[in-house]
């Protein structure tokens, strides 16, 4: 038989009048689902002794980060944004409340973050690649391991030929550049960073900063979500995802917002300034 003929008794031809057989249509993909968030915080609040009283610093704090996100927490004064940041770091406790980290519930320390200080908490007495290679020790990697890959963030973070520098001989950007390469290099799954530019000069803030995307958005640097605590709105709304903000006496989450604007953002636009001034009216 000839391949026509073939493909004739495989496929015969529908009789005139007769309906084709109806064809199944083809079963709709199931639904992806969702990540679960890589950080939630529920119903946290903090409180302390005040004589006889309690003193409430956060009250009933929820919220949510996904893998990737940028978050930033704007807030008054006193409004308990540091405080936050080490009960997610498990550096202090919560009085009530919750904090799940990956869909589970987080008790004490949380290795999988790490944090870059206000104040750089540099240890003089060791110099810039021992400072930065503190982390990796702590967590057991053996020395040759470690300064490779101490000096690896060196590198990135542009202090390259300064590793036996001492902290007494680096200015304050240079300072928070060696904290930011400590927290790196342990490659957390969540970067803390606690008003880390508030302590430097305009022009060092501005371009540590953009240095800082460049290093969120570089495939070569495995740390893609970050939480911030800053007091400077702009500052916010230049590098977040998302802002939360918070409310004092007690702490109370007011707002979260998303930033839809396109980076590099240019901080003279109308939409740029709408976004501030809706920031500031949460705030006030």
């Amino acid at each position: 038989m000839d391949a026509p003929a073939r493909e004739a008794v495989r496929h015969p031809p529908a009789k005139s009048g007769m309906p084709l057989p109806p064809v199944d249509p083809m079963p709709a993909p199931a639904p992806t689902p969702a990540a679960p968030p890589i950080l939630e915080l529920v119903g946290v609040g903090k409180t302390y002794p005040a004589g006889a009283q309690q003193a409430v610093i956060l009250d009933n704090i929820s919220l949510t980060m996904r893998d990737g996100e940028f978050v930033c927490i704007v807030g008054p004064s006193g409004c308990g944004k540091s405080t936050l940041l080490r009960i997610v770091h498990g550096l202090i406790p919560a009085t009530s409340g919750e904090v799940v980290f990956s869909g589970t519930k987080q008790t004490g320390v949380n290795l999988s973050c790490a944090m870059v200080f206000q104040s750089f908490a540099l240890l003089p007495w060791l110099n810039v690649l021992e400072n930065v290679a503190l982390g990796l020790e702590a967590r057991g990697m053996p020395e040759a391991e470690r300064t490779k890959k101490a000096g690896l963030y060196i590198d990135k973070v542009g202090l390259d030929g300064y590793e036996e520098a001492y902290p007494r001989e680096l200015s304050g950007g240079m300072k928070q550049r060696v904290g930011l390469a400590r927290a790196l290099s342990v490659e957390p799954q969540i970067l803390l960073m606690d008003e880390p530019f508030s302590a430097l000069d305009a022009l060092t803030s501005i371009n540590l900063r953009e240095e800082l995307l460049d290093l969120w958005s570089s495939a070569e640097v495995p740390v893609s979500t970050i939480l911030m605590v800053t007091h400077i709105i702009e500052e916010a709304v230049e590098l977040a995802d998302r802002v939360i903000v918070l409310g004092a006496h007690p702490g109370r989450v007011v707002g979260d917002m998303a930033v839809d604007l396109p980076r590099p953002r240019d901080k003279k636009s109308a939409d740029f300034n709408a976004y501030v001034d809706r920031i500031f009216a949460l705030i006030m």
